[in-house]
């Protein structure tokens, strides 16, 4: 006998029965984002590893260690995205969309990494990716905040924070550098083998090892809004004014430098203590030079993304996950005769009362068993069609969520019957 296939470790299966939160919470954010005037842009899935390699750095640990690469039939080193907004930006270039032109775009699905699976953090994973480009001021920075705030806000989540920094210039932070080279390079000795690794390659990743033996040596390592620019600090100056005005809370956290080497100026997290290690819930930033790095013309950028996976596990953890759509109705067909007109009916009702949600009983089964489906089905009425009730064109109504008694309906009334009885 073969050996049962299993699914890929670290790529999980979405059941049917987990899938209506994912699409109420999906649901939600596209909602948010048409209230802020973003539009959806679709991504494939595959790019050339190129595109990686010039815009999230060829010597960070997603490039050198994680990525899904693979050559094609032609020779072609293409790999499964590890991220959107690479893509992203690339689509904005290739056509046309940044020309003399600016966007406020959404995008999502998932992304692909190498990594140990562990729970928040796994090879398939699902982004929610938001992205500005053309925009220069700190009001759109505001504004990015503002909206992943709403999502909180919408969900009924109350026990996440927002940190934010700022990265300053490429000038400034080549400045900050070589400060903490200076500093790293003094206390070797205390580095783990990874810090070491990173000391020359990029010593602001230090900063975000989460190595309890090292918080101390990070703890007063140089700060890097001590070296910041003018035009930074006034930005960031402006950011925090403005998120105080829209009331949002916020912590300046000098360590805060994101993974990835094209973010400039304004970074942020979003973080919980309600997932264990995996704190980070959605995070983002601005990245000005990414497009021109990409092959575009120069223009400021700044996006955000939510890690799907987290955000499901948070609001089951808080125990806010939206409600899920579920039938108004559960057709049980009863008797010999009463299949083609079930479906008949089903069809009625679904043209005469377009939000009614209508699950007619299929694959057979007694008369006992699909009320248990229709029971397990969360539906709020069954109804009832046997052979005296096709005989006789009515149907019976038997509310399931209260001690209304079962009546019978003319087919004709059916709809209205419903409408009142549903409140749809």
């Amino acid at each position: 006998m073969s050996e049962t296939l299993q699914s890929v470790r670290g790529m999980s299966d979405l059941l049917p029965d987990d899938s209506p939160a994912w699409q109420a919470i999906e649901s939600l954010l596209k909602g948010i984002m048409q209230s802020y005037g973003y539009r959806e842009l679709r991504v494939p899935l595959v790019e050339r590893t190129e595109l990686f390699k010039r815009s999230i750095g060829e010597v960070t640990d997603i490039v050198e260690k994680e990525m899904y690469t693979f050559e094609d039939r032609n020779g072609e080193s293409l790999t499964l995205r590890p991220e959107a907004t690479a893509g992203v930006v690339r689509a904005g270039i290739s056509n046309g969309l940044l020309h003399n032109q600016r966007q406020k775009i959404w995008t999502t699905g998932p992304m692909f990494r190498y990594e140990k699976p562990q729970k928040g953090r796994y090879r398939q994973f699902h982004q929610f990716d938001v992205e500005a480009l053309g925009f220069s001021g700190p009001d759109i920075d505001a504004e990015m905040i503002m909206m992943s705030a709403r999502v909180w806000e919408a969900l009924g989540l109350d026990k996440i924070e927002l940190q934010i920094n700022s990265l300053g210039t490429p000038e400034s932070r080549a400045v900050y550098k070589e400060k903490l080279l200076e500093y790293f390079s003094a206390n070797e000795d205390q580095l783990d083998e990874d810090s070491k690794q990173r000391l020359h390659r990029n010593p602001m990743r230090i900063l975000d090892s989460k190595n309890p033996a090292m918080a101390d040596l990070i703890a007063v390592a140089p700060q890097i809004t001590e070296y910041l620019d003018e035009e930074s600090r006034e930005h960031f100056a402006t950011l925090q004014e403005l998120l105080t005005i829209a009331g949002i809370p916020f912590t300046v956290n000098p360590r805060l430098v994101r993974g990835l080497d094209y973010y400039s100026r304004t970074v942020f997290e979003w973080v919980t203590d309600q997932l264990g290690a995996q704190g980070a819930v959605c995070s983002g930033g601005r990245y000005d030079g990414l497009v021109e790095q990409l092959g575009g013309k120069p223009t400021p950028a700044i996006g955000w993304a939510i890690g799907l996976e987290r955000l499901v596990a948070l609001c089951e953890e808080l125990d806010r996950v939206p409600v899920v759509e579920i039938p108004h109705v559960y057709i049980v067909l009863a008797g010999d005769e009463a299949l083609k007109p079930g479906f008949a009916l089903a069809e009625q009702l679904r043209n005469q009362l377009p939000d009614l949600k209508v699950e007619l009983n299929c694959g057979g089964g007694s008369f006992k068993s699909q009320f248990k489906r229709a029971d397990k089905s969360g539906a709020a009425v069954a109804i009832v069609l046997g052979d005296d009730e096709v005989a006789n064109e009515t149907a019976s109504l038997k509310p399931l969520r209260s001690e209304q008694e079962q009546e019978v309906v003319s087919q004709a009334e059916l709809a209205e019957k419903l409408k009142g009885l549903l409140a749809i």
